[in-house]
């Protein structure tokens, strides 16, 4: 089954979070990711506002949690780290 990374963000540092968008695309992709939503219109229904709403679709929630972990996106995430305001889940879908 295919699974959803989730993620609602609120950038604080522009230039840092732009260097982690950057790296962590390269690192999502080569997990076999690709973006259904990223940034665009939104309505913030419940919970904390965050402008920046990204989801992508792995082939597995495997694949999703190995990218995660992969010392790429790793590095990536040190860049967003002090820049940003996140919350991020990964989901599995209905078949």
């Amino acid at each position: 089954m295919t699974a959803l990374w989730i993620a609602h963000v609120k950038v604080t540092d522009a230039a840092a979070y732009g260097e982690y968008a950057s790296r962590a695309t390269v690192a999502i992709a080569d997990h076999g990711g690709v973006f259904l939503a990223r940034g665009g219109a939104y309505e913030q229904l419940e919970g904390p506002d965050r402008p920046r709403n990204v989801v992508a679709r792995f082939p597995s929630l495997q694949a999703a949690h190995d990218c995660y972990h992969s010392t790429a996106y790793q590095d990536a995430l040190s860049y967003a780290k002090g820049a940003s305001q996140r919350e991020l889940c990964i989901v599995e879908e209905f078949a």
